[in-house]
């Protein structure tokens, strides 16, 4: 797919990628969050703390990804 970004589809459409990511980069962080401070707010689960952990890990890093990813703004491959 080649979108040129000076034209104004193209801008367009990076800006609505680039939304997309933060928004799901800042939920999936979210619910990372919500998975390691579920303790204090009294919610048990019924899987073992070291997959929760591993759950939250993997959330926080992979929503920091799509954060960075929306702030990059690099999506094609020359």
């Amino acid at each position: 797919m080649n979108i040129d970004p000076t034209d104004n589809k193209g801008k367009r459409y990076l800006l609505r990628r680039s939304i997309l990511d933060y928004g799901m980069g800042i939920m999936i962080v979210g619910f990372g969050l919500f998975y390691l401070f579920a303790d204090k707010f009294n919610i048990q689960f019924d899987i073992t703390p070291a997959f929760r952990y591993a759950f939250v890990v993997l959330c926080l890093l992979y929503g920091g990804f799509r954060i960075y990813r929306g702030y990059k703004k690099n999506y094609f491959s020359e």
